[in-house]
């Protein structure tokens, strides 16, 4: 299992940090795990996951 970093999340999504952070408290995105005291990570798979079926919603409105 791959982690990522919020440097790597906002470079994969395209979102800021603030954003992220809304839609994972709306429920919206995956939650980030806790790492250490100041450090917090994202798992790859599920990021990806997310991003598909934001493709895949795309893909059935045309």
């Amino acid at each position: 299992m791959k982690m990522l970093s919020k440097r790597q999340v906002t470079e994969l999504v395209l979102y800021s940090p603030q954003h992220i952070a809304r839609l994972e408290a709306a429920g919206r995105f995956p939650l980030r795990v806790k790492l250490g005291h100041n450090r917090v990570g994202w798992v790859e798979d599920e990021i990806l996951d997310w991003l598909q079926q934001r493709i895949n919603v795309r893909n059935q409105q045309h």
